[in-house]
């Protein structure tokens, strides 16, 4: 095993890489989820119907429940952030703190909510999950600035990584065995279809159509994992009678069990949809690759090629006006790509670009 980081300016992509893909995150510096923050918060309303309170923190307000602290009206108190904001709704707080976080607190008085320590980025929490795995990163700077002692090399991510981290960040993939599945995330759920490959042996249809369902079961489990699926997650099995999924139930928790978040198999609904329930911590990769922000870093990791292959002509950046507005918000990122161009970034923004939104013209 072995981690490896690809920086481009306002990102860096974070692989687990044993010759497959173990494990996969997105940071941005600029715009960092929030989970493992600590903050100075402030009670702002008590809400005993959702037993808890709102309290505010440095730039939002957060949900924190009775159970892990909630306090009066008007109180000052630790939080640290445990889940990200999501849908409108703010992050999930905790006030149940370790030592070295309410010393911190103890430290910083006052009545001003504030944001006191950042969270673990995701190369340094699976640095700290895989402490015998080597570190490669693309990025010196970047290597220094975590603290991190890392192999820095022109390119951390080879060929076979890329078209890895590719599949994962498509709608579709295929398992392997050749089963094909589709993901459709919504704000309720994420629904899950499965088709057989389409060499699948028939005969024997019943019993065939079961094994292949429960070979490809690791291989849906794993994809649920590394594209950080969470909430509620149906699957739509291949082919079986709607009483023959039962049979299932075991094999989807022992495809599960691998799992750091520990998901639930629930069970089959009416209509023989396997019912999950994963937790959610940090926002799921096709929320990370959806918007105009991250829009805006794609064309900011082109550029930053497109730099380093003629450093002497660096080509001007078309975007629309929402990346426009989501890249000056991002000062980490304006602040990288200036410095691999040596002069700040002019961004011209364009009322109408076809998807994704931007273009670059030499």
């Amino acid at each position: 095993m072995k981690l490896l980081a690809s920086c481009s300016p306002g990102e860096m992509r974070v692989a687990a890489w044993d010759g497959t893909l173990q494990d996969y995150a997105i940071w941005r510096p600029g715009a960092p989820d929030g989970v493992g923050d600590l903050h100075r918060g402030r009670v702002i309303s008590r809400v005993p119907a959702m037993a808890g309170a709102f309290v505010a923190i440095a730039g939002a307000e957060g949900f924190l429940p009775d159970s892990e602290g909630a306090t009066a009206e008007g109180n000052v108190l630790g939080v640290r952030v445990t889940r990200a904001a999501q849908g409108g709704k703010g992050p999930r707080l905790s006030a149940k703190l370790d030592e070295a976080d309410q010393q911190l607190f103890a430290t910083t008085p006052s009545a001003t909510p504030a944001l006191l320590r950042r969270g673990l980025d995701p190369l340094t929490r699976l640095a700290r999950q895989h402490p015998q795995a080597p570190i490669v990163i693309d990025d010196a700077g970047m290597a220094a600035r975590l603290g991190l002692h890392c192999r820095v090399l022109a390119h951390a991510f080879d060929d076979a990584v890329e078209d890895a981290v590719a599949t994962i960040c498509t709608p579709s993939a295929t398992l392997p065995g050749g089963a094909l599945i589709h993901v459709f995330p919504t704000p309720a759920l994420t629904a899950i279809d499965v088709d057989l490959s389409p060499g699948h042996d028939r005969r024997g249809k019943q019993a065939s159509q079961a094994h292949a369902n429960r070979v490809l079961l690791p291989g849906l489990a794993r994809q649920i994992r590394l594209r950080n699926l969470s909430g509620a997650i149906l699957v739509d099995l291949a082919g079986m009678a709607l009483r023959a999924r039962a049979a299932l139930g075991p094999d989807f928790i022992a495809a599960l069990a691998t799992d750091s978040l520990a998901p639930k198999f629930l069970g089959f609904s009416a209509l023989g949809l396997a019912e999950i329930l994963r937790p959610r911590i940090h926002p799921p990769l096709h929320e990370l690759l959806a918007g105009p922000h991250a829009a805006g870093l794609q064309a900011l990791r082109q550029l930053a090629r497109t730099i380093a292959s003629n450093p002497t002509h660096p080509p001007v950046l078309h975007v629309t006006h929402a990346i426009a507005t989501a890249l000056q918000a991002d000062s980490d990122a304006m602040d990288a790509i200036a410095a691999r161009a040596g002069q700040r970034l002019t961004l011209i923004p364009h009322h109408a670009l076809p998807p994704p939104g931007w273009s670059l013209e030499s």
